[in-house]
């Protein structure tokens, strides 16, 4: 009961921590040697951020293909270092669920929780 009681506890505080948080609008590319590039993507979950990634790498190549070289997905959330990302998942999946019922905007979800950074190259 008592470790129930430090989650809601911690999923409230958060969400009133995160009510004004911003979104991010791009996404910089860094060229790297040997014709490589490397961006991040930043989403509310990690398929956006792995998306977001790819977007910029599709945008970045243009008319040519993207090889991925490395991708590395990490969860950056207001709840990392106190719970892990899963367990995130699930505390964002009950404060939508409580949310849903009282008919109010419960989200904790940032769109910078998620963090994907992609090295790749430009193939004709």
């Amino acid at each position: 009961m008592n470790k129930i009681l430090t989650l809601s506890t911690t999923a409230l505080f958060t969400l009133l921590l995160t009510a004004c948080a911003s979104s991010p609008t791009s996404s910089t590319v860094i060229q790297k040697e040997n014709n490589q590039f490397e961006v991040t993507g930043l989403g509310k979950t990690s398929i956006i951020s792995k998306n977001n990634a790819v977007e910029a790498a599709n945008k970045t190549c243009k008319s040519s293909t993207p090889i991925v070289v490395t991708e590395k997905t990490e969860y950056n959330g207001a709840l990392k270092g106190v719970v892990d990302a899963k367990t995130g998942e699930m505390i964002q999946s009950a404060a939508d669920v409580i949310g849903s019922i009282a008919g109010t905007n419960t989200s904790i979800a940032k769109d910078t929780d998620y963090q994907t950074v992609v090295t790749f190259y430009c193939k004709s």
